[in-house]
């Protein structure tokens, strides 16, 4: 092999599967999962100037926005926050029950899959300490 080929597998056998043995992850991602790339050094740059400047933006008092700051009671936005939650109760509902009866489901497919492989087991088990049950009878009747 070249040494071109022999580099390229040793270096991914480092990034990938000795890391993997390390440290070895719980669950693997499915295969149509694609990690998302590492920023670059620019791109790490611009977001971390970007976040100083929008807060920079968001720190600028009444002085120079006055008309952001005007002054209420308060009342109204009780208000909006209370019919917005009675608006989202039902869709949220909707959600955790779909979601619980989605796991159910599953759990139940999952454990009849189980049972039915601890039975093929068993049965395999059964069959063969039989057939050498008959084994050992014929060789005692001989």
């Amino acid at each position: 092999m070249k040494v071109k080929v022999v580099c390229r597998k040793l270096y991914d056998y480092v990034q990938y599967d000795l890391k993997e043995i390390a440290f070895p992850s719980l669950l693997r991602d499915p295969p149509h999962i694609k990690k998302p790339r590492k920023l670059t050094w620019h791109e790490r740059f611009l977001v971390l100037l970007f976040s100083n400047f929008s807060s920079a933006l968001r720190d600028i008092g009444p002085d120079l926005r006055p008309n952001d700051y005007k002054k209420d009671d308060g009342t109204e936005g009780k208000m909006e926050i209370r019919v917005g939650v009675q608006r989202l109760r039902p869709a949220l509902q909707r959600l955790y029950v779909t979601t619980a009866s989605a796991c159910r489901d599953a759990l139940k497919s999952f454990l009849e899959g189980y049972q039915e492989g601890i039975q093929q087991i068993m049965e395999e088990k059964e069959d063969s300490s039989k057939a050498q049950q008959e084994g050992c009878t014929d060789k005692n009747s001989t």
